[in-house]
C-alpha cells in the first residue's frame, strides 16, 4: 500500500502517544471479539470507538429488534392453541413491549459494555478513529484532541455499515426511517410504509404491524427475502397479509414529500401512499468514508476487500472484520470473522505458522460455506449454506430433497394450522449437504444442528444415524433422508 495524505486528515504524532500490539477501530460486537482475542493471546490492545461500545447489534440492530418481535411470534404461536383464544385476542400492550426493548438496548447506555472491555485488559479510546499511515491510528475527540496511537503488528478496521438510501426526490425532507428509527421508535406509528422485501423490511413490518401500526410492505422484485429459498419468502408474505399488512410487489418508489398530515410516496404506477412514518430498508453501505483509508492508498466509501484470514489484500498489517468487508452481513458471522482473525494476528505476531486451508483455524472458511441465518419474522425463516439455485450456479450436481412441516408431529404439536416447509440440498457427488432452509413457527432453533452438519461436512449416511427425539419438529430431519433414500 502507498501512503498519501489529505488536508482534513489529522497529522499523527511523529512519536506515537501510545503504542500497542494491536489497535481496533470500532467497539461493536466484532472489534471487542478481535481485542479480545488479541488480549487472550497475551497481546496488548487498544480499541477506538466514536459511538456506543456495543456498536450497532446491542442498541440499534439485533437486540432491540429481537425484544420487539418476541411478544408479536409469542401472540401468534399463543393463537395457534386451543384454550388460549380468549387469552389472545386483544392487542399487545405496546409501551410493555417498547419497555422491554429499551431494557435489551441498555436504555442507549453502554456502561456494562465499558466494563466488560475493561475486565478484558483492553484500553479504551473515545473519538473518531482514523488511519493517519501504516500502523498509525489518530483519535479525535469532540473537542478537537489528537490522540495517536501506533500498531506494532496490526490494525483491525471493525467500523460496521449504515443504512443505504435511495437518491429520490423529497427523501431528505421526508426524513424517513432507516434501521435505527425503526428499532428505537417510542411509539407505533398509526400508519408505517416499509420499502425493502429483505431481513429488515420483513423483520420490521412484522413487528409493527403486531404493535398496531398499519403496514404496507412495497417491494420492487417479485417476492420476499430473495437471497433464501422461494418458498420462504412466499410463506411469510402469506403470514403478513393475513396479519393485516399490505404486501405489494413489483412496485418502486419514485419520490416522497413531508407535511403536517405525514409522508406521502409516489409510486412508479402513478398512485399516491399517505402514511405517517416511512422505513426504508434498501440495503447497507460501509462506514469507511471518514476512515484514512486514503492515507494507506485505499478508496474511501469502499468495501474492504480481505482474503480468508480476514487480512486487506495488498497489506501485510491491516485487516478489515465484519460487515465492513462485505463478505457476510450479520453479527454472529462478523464474531467468527473476530476469533479467526485474532488467531491470524496472535499466530503472526509470535511467528507462528498459519493453518489456511479449507476450514484450517487460520481461515474464514464458513464465510463462503455455511453461513447460519435466522429471519424471526412469523413464520420463522432459518437457513445455512447454498440454497438450491446456488448449488446449481455453483456447478454442483445436487438433488433438492423437501418436506411439509405440517407434516411432522412435533410441529402438529406445537400449534393447530401449522404450515412450514424444509429443504436440504444434498451434494450427489460427496453425498454431504450444501445447504438447508426451514421455514416455519418456531424452527429458528432447528438452525444449528444443521450448521453443524453443512459446516462439518457429515456425510448423509452418518445423519441417518441422527436419532431425533420424537415428538419434536426436529424429526423433520428423519422425514428428509427418508425421502432422499426414497
Amino acid at each position: 500500500m502507498t501512503q498519501a495524505r489529505t488536508d482534513d486528515t489529522p497529522t499523527p504524532a511523529e512519536t506515537p502517544d501510545h503504542t500497542y500490539d494491536v489497535v481496533v477501530v470500532g467497539a461493536g460486537p466484532v472489534g471487542e471479539n478481535v481485542a479480545d482475542r488479541a488480549r487472550a493471546a497475551g497481546l496488548s490492545a487498544a480499541i477506538v470507538e466514536s459511538e456506543l461500545v456495543g456498536g450497532e447489534c446491542s442498541y440499534w440492530a439485533c437486540m432491540p429488534s429481537k425484544a420487539l418481535l418476541r411478544p408479536v411470534l409469542a401472540q401468534a404461536d399463543a393463537r395457534r392453541l386451543p384454550g388460549l383464544e380468549r387469552m389472545t385476542a386483544g392487542p399487545l400492550d405496546t409501551g410493555a413491549v417498547l419497555a422491554r426493548r429499551d431494557s435489551f438496548a441498555s436504555d442507549w447506555k453502554d456502561d456494562s459494555q465499558v466494563e466488560w472491555v475493561d475486565s478484558t485488559g483492553t484500553d479504551l479510546y473515545r473519538g473518531h478513529g482514523r488511519l493517519a499511515g501504516e500502523r498509525r491510528v489518530t483519535v479525535t475527540t469532540g473537542d478537537g484532541k489528537v490522540t495517536t496511537l501506533a500498531a506494532r503488528h496490526a490494525v483491525a478496521l471493525s467500523t460496521g455499515t449504515g443504512a443505504a438510501l435511495p437518491d429520490l426526490p423529497g427523501i431528505e425532507e421526508a426524513r424517513p426511517w432507516t434501521s435505527r428509527e425503526a428499532t428505537s421508535a417510542t411509539e407505533a406509528p398509526g400508519r408505517l410504509a416499509v420499502i425493502g422485501g429483505s431481513v429488515v423490511g420483513v423483520e420490521m413490518a412484522t413487528a409493527w404491524q403486531g404493535l398496531g401500526s398499519q403496514v404496507t410492505l412495497l417491494v420492487r422484485g417479485g417476492g420476499l427475502l430473495p437471497r433464501m429459498e422461494p418458498f420462504a419468502g412466499e410463506l411469510v408474505a402469506e403470514s403478513l397479509r393475513a396479519a393485516g399488512a399490505d404486501v405489494r410487489t413489483g412496485v418502486s418508489v419514485t419520490g416522497l414529500s413531508r407535511d403536517a398530515s405525514g409522508v406521502t410516496l409516489t409510486l412508479d404506477d402513478g398512485a399516491r401512499l399517505q402514511v405517517d412514518e416511512v422505513l426504508f430498508a434498501t440495503g447497507r453501505k460501509p462506514r469507511t468514508g471518514d476512515l484514512g483509508l486514503d492515507t494507506v492508498g485505499l478508496t474511501p466509501g469502499d468495501w474492504l476487500t480481505v482474503d480468508d484470514t480476514l487480512r486487506v489484500t495488498g497489506s501485510d498489517w491491516l485487516y478489515a472484520v465484519g460487515d465492513c468487508n462485505h463478505r457476510a452481513l450479520l453479527t454472529h458471522q462478523g464474531k467468527y470473522q473476530a476469533r479467526i482473525a485474532g488467531a491470524v494476528i496472535a499466530a503472526r505476531a509470535q511467528g507462528r505458522p498459519l493453518d489456511t486451508g479449507r476450514w484450517g483455524a487460520h481461515s474464514a472458511t464458513a464465510d463462503h460455506d455455511a453461513v447460519p441465518q435466522v429471519v424471526f419474522t412469523d413464520p420463522e425463516a432459518a437457513s445455512v449454506g447454498l440454497t438450491l439455485q446456488e448449488a446449481e450456479s455453483a456447478g454442483h450436481r445436487v438433488r433438492a430433497v423437501d418436506q411439509d412441516l405440517s407434516q411432522i408431529a412435533g410441529a402438529a404439536l406445537y400449534g393447530d394450522d401449522y404450515r412450514g416447509q424444509a429443504r436440504m440440498v444434498v451434494d450427489l457427488d460427496r453425498e454431504v449437504l450444501l445447504g438447508v432452509t426451514f421455514v416455519g413457527p418456531g424452527v429458528g432453533e432447528l438452525l444449528h444442528s444443521a450448521t453443524v452438519a453443512v459446516a462439518g461436512e457429515v456425510p448423509v449416511d452418518r445423519l441417518w444415524h441422527a436419532v431425533p427425539a420424537y415428538p419434536t419438529i426436529s424429526e423433520v430431519w428423519l422425514r428428509l433422508l427418508e425421502a432422499l433414500r426414497g
